[in-house]
């Protein structure tokens, strides 16, 4: 089929279209009609166009963050929680790229850390040994996202 219309490309530059009708198809009885519905098919059906409503089979699947998929607000209050974000060697507050939060709940969390030290609930600089047990929701030596430089 490619090789019909590449054909009928390169001899359309060379003869125009009226004598390739008259000449090759008089005989036959094929009307120009006929014809040239046929060529405008061949000229509009391109076996190398893009489907149009395929989805990108290359694009990564979306993952949401740990609290937007439990549905869990982060609260001063709940120093157990937000202990889980903070490092417990230096009381940092572990990046996005670590714990793999959305923009909006690692705001939330920053936020909320900064109140509960504030408060009294949450220490500085080390983290509650109280709370060293706990099940980890990631692992810090292994980010979600190479670290930005």
């Amino acid at each position: 089929m490619a090789f019909v219309s590449l054909l009928i490309k390169r001899i359309g530059g060379i003869i125009p279209k009226p004598s390739i009708i008259s000449t090759q198809f008089a005989q036959s009885g094929t009307s120009a009609k006929d014809v040239n519905s046929e060529h405008d098919d061949v000229k509009s059906c391109n076996e190398d166009s893009p489907v149009p409503d395929m989805e990108n089979p290359f694009q990564k699947e979306r993952r949401l963050c740990i609290l937007c998929k439990m549905n869990i607000t982060p609260d001063y209050k709940n120093p157990k929680l937000l202990s889980q974000f903070v490092s417990m060697y230096t009381g940092k507050i572990y990046g996005r790229h670590i714990t793999g939060l959305c923009k909006v709940r690692q705001a939330q969390v920053e936020k909320e850390i900064e109140k509960s030290q504030n408060a009294g609930l949450m220490p500085y600089y080390l983290k509650d040994p109280a709370f060293m047990q706990d099940p980890q929701l990631f692992n810090p030596d292994t980010p979600f996202r190479n670290h930005p430089y």
